[in-house]
């Protein structure tokens, strides 16, 4: 078993359609001759809807996560920001596979699922690499939190009925003050995500640059920015602000911010790796996950 070839399957648990889909693609990947990973948290719940698995997939606690060729991700995106997690450690691929709604990270739909398996056996991908985000929060001179993230980085306020007062800051110098409900920094990958709905600009995955992008703020120059990918974001909680902050990295990791925070953003020196199946241009992509109106273009005649 030591030339066995690993594959981790993550899915959303809570869907009874990711959980028969995890069904079929360990059973697909076993007729192979590959190995299913399930991590521990999921574990409980596959076994107990596929009783048929149990003692022909491991635990990923169980494996050498670096023997893992690639991970199959079958959700939304919530999903396989899960998976990047799991992974954030280990230079491992990840396939996504849409069972949610808009599905911008996934490769593949439900139906291809088959399709989809087939072509990870074979190899038949290729590996686009995205650029992540660095985030550290300091109050004075100490290190209150560290991490990272995909999509984005948030300050947001905790309280409704208040506002935060911030300073924004690129490239230490500062930029502006105002009141508002929150400041999102964010990666090309995560300008169609909560940037996106806060009025950022879509970035094209292959662009390397940081967005910045004010939510509901109070002041006259609050417009969404964008920086090179060597900069630093920076955004100062004000001791005068009456709202207490809270930071969220790509909506699942939080911590409380206190008044006097100071939140700095670059780039990671790791990026998150996607399996793809397809070599369509991103232009493409927007069109198919947000369904825009294309009717009428005629494309062009000769060379542009």
């Amino acid at each position: 078993m030591n030339d066995a070839r690993h594959f981790l399957v993550v899915s959303h648990t809570g869907r009874q359609s990711a959980l028969e889909a995890t069904g079929e693609v360990c059973s697909q990947l076993l007729v192979a001759g590959a190995v299913p990973v399930i991590a521990a948290e999921h574990w409980d719940d596959v076994h107990r809807f596929v009783p048929e698995l149990n003692g022909a997939v491991k635990r990923f606690e169980e494996v050498d996560a670096d023997s893992i060729e690639l991970v199959m991700v079958l959700g939304g995106d919530g999903t396989i920001l899960r998976a990047a997690e799991l992974m954030r450690d280990h230079s491992v691929a990840l396939l996504g596979v849409n069972l949610g709604h808009v599905g911008f990270l996934a490769e593949s739909e439900r139906d291809d699922l088959g399709y989809t398996v087939a072509r990870a056996l074979a190899r038949e991908y290729t590996v686009e690499e995205r650029m992540t985000l660095s985030v550290r929060a300091k109050v004075g001179d100490e290190v209150v939190y560290e991490s990272w993230a995909l999509n984005e980085v948030t300050v947001e306020k905790a309280e409704r009925e208040r506002m935060l007062e911030v300073v924004v800051e690129v490239d230490r110098r500062p930029l502006s003050s105002f009141g508002c409900d929150g400041i999102v920094m964010s990666t090309p990958t995560g300008s169609t995500a909560y940037s996106f709905s806060a009025g950022g600009p879509v970035v094209w995955p292959s662009v390397e640059a940081l967005l910045l992008v004010p939510l509901s703020a109070h002041a006259l120059f609050a417009r969404p920015l964008v920086v090179g990918p060597e900069s630093s974001l920076a955004v100062e909680i004000l001791q005068r602000t009456e709202a207490s902050a809270v930071i969220w990295c790509d909506g699942r990791r939080t911590f409380d911010l206190p008044p006097g925070s100071r939140v700095v953003v670059r780039r990671s020196p790791v990026p998150v790796r996607l399996a793809r199946l397809h070599e369509a241009p991103f232009t493409d992509r927007l069109v198919n996950k947000f369904q825009l109106p294309v009717t009428g273009w005629r494309g062009p005649v000769g060379r542009d």
